[in-house]
Parts: C-alpha cells; structure tokens; sequence
C-alpha cells in the first residue's frame, strides 16, 4: 500500500511538481485564488497532467489541520521519491542548490535541516545511507513537511556522488573551523554542493579530500561551532543573496 499524505503551500507543491510529479495524485487549490501565483500554478499541474481540483477555503482548512496550507493542497504517495542525483539534476532551470550531510545522525538536526533547505530553495538533500539517521517519523514531525517537499537521496558511495556532482558542473564546498578561507571572501556563483558533518566531528575525511574548495563561517562569539542546522542556513542564505545580487 503506498504512503499517502498531504503536503501544503506554493513552494513545496511546486517544487514536488516540478522534480517529482509521478508522486502527486492530485492538487486541491483554492476556487477564490485568480492571483498569478495560482495560475502558474494550475499552468504547471497541466503540463505535467496532474489533476488540479478546485475547492472551498474549508476543505482545505480540514485537510491542514494546524498547518497552514496558502490555499493549496497536494495528495501525494510519499513511497515514490528521488532514487538518483541525476532525477533532480536533469530537470532544474536554475544553477543547482544541494545541501549534503555527512553523519547525521540526530533526526532533530536532520528535521531541521531539512526545513532550512525547503525555506532557501535547495533541490536536494544528500545523505550516506551508513552512519546517517535517515527519514524516520521523528525527522518527518521536526521537518513540518520539509521532508516531503525538499527531495531526500541516500547514497552508498558519498564520495563517488560528489565526484559524479563534478562531472554536472557542481562545485562542492566543504564547512570547516580550519579553512584557509570563510564566507566572506568566497564567490558563489553557478551550481553548489555545500557539504557540512556532524557538529564536533565534522565531514569525514575521504568526503573532506574530495571538496573542492573549504570554507569556515566566522566566529566572533566564545562558542567554538555552530548547530548543523545553523551552519546550513548561514551557507545557503549567502548563497542566495549573493545570487540575488548578482541577479
């Protein structure tokens, strides 16, 4: 029997639509909403044959429950999910954003990973399948449905998916206390892996080798690192930013 669940809100069903869209059953979307938003929306349901239903703002509130929905509901079977780097990779539009984790092995931090990455945009999350905490229901209540939106690959061979990255054009950048250089000095432009380990332990060594490039996040404070989850938001925000400003 397949997982089903809902999932909610522009983003996220987006995204499922356009990285995933064999897992959506169908798209419950506000009857009041005639805002453009909406309309990409539904152009992109049809394109890509999902069906889109329109409903009242009630139905949807039933469907949500305490999460808010923004008018737009997503039925989607949970167990079809992204197998291979190359699902994401082959239909984005824009430079790739990937988050990869090394040894995670918290699901709160790896919920709230994930739901840093769903808020600035990241394409994928990249995880080992040895010595990683993996999708289980604890990561999925921390994620507050970042779990389903932003896709989760497990690989066997971490370092080989990096240097599988380098043939796409992807530049891996590694977090570290010790780097030569930090955030501020370093240029991100073009497609990104940013990599960042466990706190304390940090990437693993053959995954450190295997960066292109180590940066550290400046520190002003007494405190010697930072929760993963922090450190992710702090790279990826840069990222954006400086994306943004470069337009």
């Amino acid at each position: 029997m397949s997982n089903t669940r809902f999932i909610f809100g522009f983003h996220a069903i987006t995204s499922r639509l356009r990285q995933n869209s064999a897992s959506i059953k169908e798209i419950f979307l506000d009857a009041d909403r005639r805002d453009q938003r909406a309309r990409d929306l539904a152009k992109l349901a049809e394109t890509q044959d999902v069906r889109l239903i329109p409903c009242d703002n009630g139905r949807l509130a039933a469907m949500a429950g305490d999460a808010r929905h923004q008018g737009v509901a997503a039925c989607i079977d949970a167990s079809r999910s992204h197998v291979d780097i190359e699902d994401v990779l082959d239909t984005l539009i824009e430079p790739a954003l990937l988050l990869v984790l090394d040894g995670i092995q918290d699901p709160h931090n790896l919920g709230a990973c994930l739901r840093v990455a769903d808020a600035f945009g990241v394409h994928a999350v990249v995880a080992p399948k040895d010595r990683a905490v993996g999708l289980t229901a604890t990561v999925h209540k921390v994620a507050s449905g970042a779990a389903d939106a932003v896709p989760y690959i497990s690989v066997t061979n971490l370092a080989r998916t990096l240097r599988e990255l380098k043939q796409y054009g992807v530049s891996i950048i590694g977090t570290t206390a010790d780097a030569e250089s930090d955030l501020n000095s370093v240029r991100l432009d073009g497609p990104i892996a940013w990599v960042l380990g466990a706190e304390g332990k940090g990437m693993r060594r053959l995954t450190r080798e295997t960066c292109d490039q180590l940066v550290s996040i400046p520190m002003l404070g007494s405190v010697e690192s930072l929760n993963v989850s922090v450190s992710a938001g702090i790279c990826l925000f840069e990222t954006r930013r400086q994306r943004g400003a470069r337009g």
